[in-house]
């Protein structure tokens, strides 16, 4: 009943985001910053951990608050703000939309729109191990800070942040609506406060604004030796969270998210690094918990109380997102469907998954348990991060190549540098694999076994449901001979993945119960390569003959597949459905896994099981329940 297609013509618009720019930008900041914005709570402070080998001398100092300035220009600025940005697909970004992109400009090479397709799913398999590991750093890291304030309370630091972390996924089914209009005002008080204790900071040890100088961040790794991965590894922190400034294009506009880096987020963030690196100046014994410790012990209390508050914004970001990456995996046919529970009645994003949801806050626990605080899970949260960075930026190469037409020479010399960079990043980042780094890599691996096999699968099971079908032509032929089949008043729709064929339920039922209905509609779902299908595109309608229609619904993957509303739009075509006078007819298949199959049998299986606990059709789609007749059939694989 769903089919995958890419549209022959040009890419639609969808609605853009609603607000002027002053308010979408106080949107993005609440949104789009939380994760990076809260990285300056342990990045400092990892650099100079034990096991980094990086010494803490004034040189050093400086030349280490060098590089994760000069990080934050050449991997945010440059190569997100300014390149990623403009590979929008119909305004939407995010790994799943800029692979989309990449496989249009392939759709005439299938071997490498595989490869893109293979590569892509991984990249948004390594997003979910951030969205794990995201929240438990954050949250973690902030809470920590009532170990400054009173070191007796370090045993409740562990309990106290699991709990916040437990009442947040809770509440997710609550939506974000209510909440999230607070967002912007709080993260912008974080950045003012974070940017001003930073600036108070450099005033007592000015001598750190040398490391705007981009000669000592490369005097620090040239003098790093072996050592250099060890410290690159914990660099990354400063940048994790920059992959959100593209996948929040399409909610708040290229526009927005760049006035709020360039206008308040960068500034800050530059700030309050220096700050602490002048703080270690003047106090090496500070490196302990810099962040905190460059606070006047009055306002520890109220630092920690904002900061833990910024990196519940910051998870709930990355939670919402994980929502939003598996909606669209779901319509490009690479997970089961799930129950899909809308939040707010007027923005269409606000979603809430519930398996996913109790999925992540049990691998949350499982995260925080295992690796107890802040600084055991920074080895592990570098490898997520810089491989879906990685994969963005391979991806990139052939959307400026293949979709923009730029010559080879010029799109190598834009990305090739940050592919080299993004190497770099994910080799420091694997030298901590067996410390941690082997988590983040063990979720992503299982996703994509579970998204790889479901694809698979769906492909073998079209291809043996095409093979036993019989064409629709031939099939009204033989009806205009047949005089014996009763009809019956009423419409029925019957969904099928192919539009030319007899669907397997309106064969079931005319077999069982002989009769067919006055009119017809085999209805046909196709899923595109772009975010959004408009309604002036959204259906074809052509009249077949003998009381028969074809009707085919087109979606984007980012649209909300909504059945009725959707045929509602096939009057003006001359075809009125009244709902309450229509019954609709699935076929519901159960996988038998056979010998020799298409796939391993380890993955007939997986499938199998994948497929018998996906969501109802019924539900997904918006089929009032009580109007649906499933008749069952057996396909083996």
């Amino acid at each position: 009943m769903e089919a995958s297609a890419t549209l022959g013509r040009a890419p639609a618009e969808h609605e853009q985001p609603q607000g002027g720019t002053a308010a979408l930008t106080l949107a993005a900041l609440g949104v789009v910053y939380g994760d990076i914005g809260t990285s300056p709570l342990y990045t400092i402070k990892e650099i100079f951990a034990p096991s980094t080998g990086v010494p803490l001398d004034a040189q050093t100092l400086t030349g280490a608050v060098s590089v994760v300035l000069w990080a934050l220009m050449l991997v945010v600025t440059l190569k997100y703000v300014t390149l990623i940005m403009r590979a929008g697909n119909d305004g939407e970004g995010g790994i799943m939309a800029l692979l989309a992109l990449a496989m249009r400009t392939a759709a005439d090479r299938p071997v490498l729109r595989r490869r893109l397709l293979l590569l892509g799913t991984f990249g948004a398999c390594l997003f979910y191990g951030d969205s794990v590991l995201t929240p438990a750093i954050s949250v973690l890291s902030a809470v920590e800070g009532l170990e400054v304030v009173a070191p007796r309370l370090k045993p409740w630091v562990l309990p106290l942040a699991i709990a916040i972390l437990v009442g947040l996924f809770v509440a997710q089914r609550r939506g974000t609506g209510t909440v999230g209009r607070w967002f912007g005002p709080v993260v912008i008080v974080w950045f003012a406060t974070i940017g001003g204790i930073g600036a108070w900071q450099i005033a007592q040890a000015p001598e750190i604004l040398q490391a705007v100088d981009p000669r000592h961040a490369w005097h620090f790794l040239a003098a790093r030796g072996a050592g250099l991965f060890l410290a690159v590894g914990a660099v990354v922190l400063a940048i994790t969270g920059a992959e959100a400034l593209y996948a929040d294009m399409g909610h708040f506009g290229k526009r927005p998210i760049r006035l709020a880096w360039s206008g308040l987020v960068l500034p800050a963030l530059a700030l309050n690094y220096a700050g602490q690196g002048a703080l270690l100046l003047r106090d090496p014994q500070a490196v302990g918990n810099p962040f905190f410790l460059s606070f006047p012990a009055a306002a520890l209390v109220p630092a920690v109380v904002l900061a833990t508050a910024a990196t519940i914004i910051a998870s709930q970001a990355v939670i919402s997102g994980a929502y939003s990456l598996t909606q669209q995996a779901i319509q490009l046919g690479l997970l089961p469907r799930m129950q899909i529970v809308h939040t707010s009645a007027r923005a269409r994003g606000q979603i809430y998954i519930p398996f996913l949801n109790w999925l992540l806050l049990a691998a949350v626990v499982v995260a925080c348990l295992g690796f107890g605080s802040s600084s055991a899970m920074a080895s592990a949260y570098g490898i997520a991060v810089t491989g879906t960075m990685l994969i963005t930026s391979l991806l990139t190469f052939f959307v400026v190549r293949r979709a923009w037409g730029y010559p080879l020479w010029l799109s190598v010399g834009a990305t090739a540098f940050f592919v080299a960079v993004d190497l770099l990043l994910v080799l420091s980042c694997s030298i901590k694999f067996l410390e941690g780094g082997w988590f983040p890599v063990a979720l992503g691996a299982c996703m994509l076994v579970l998204m790889t096999a479901w694809h698979r699968g769906r492909e073998l099971l079209m291809e043996t449901l095409h093979a036993d079908l019989l064409p629709l032509a031939g099939f009204l032929e033989g009806l205009a001979a047949e005089t014996e089949i009763v009809r019956v008043p009423r419409t029925a729709v019957f969904l099928s993945a192919e539009p030319m064929v007899v669907p397997q339920a309106l064969l079931h039922n005319l077999k069982h119960n002989l009769v067919l209905h006055q009119r017809n509609v085999i209805l046909t779902l196709c899923f595109h390569e772009q975010p959004w299908v408009p309604p002036a595109g959204r259906v074809e309608v052509a009249e077949v003959g003998h009381g028969f229609w074809q009707v085919l619904l087109h979606f984007g993957f980012m649209d909300t597949p909504d059945v009725p509303a959707a045929l509602q739009l096939c009057a003006p075509h001359g075809l009125e459905i009244d709902l309450f006078a229509t019954s609709f007819f699935l076929s519901r298949e159960t996988v038998v896994p056979r010998p020799r199959g298409g796939m391993a049998r380890w993955r007939q299986n997986l499938f199998e099981a994948m497929s018998r606990n996906a969501g109802r059709a019924v539900d997904y789609f918006g089929i009032p329940s009580n109007a649906v007749i499933e008749l069952g059939t057996r396909v083996q694989l």
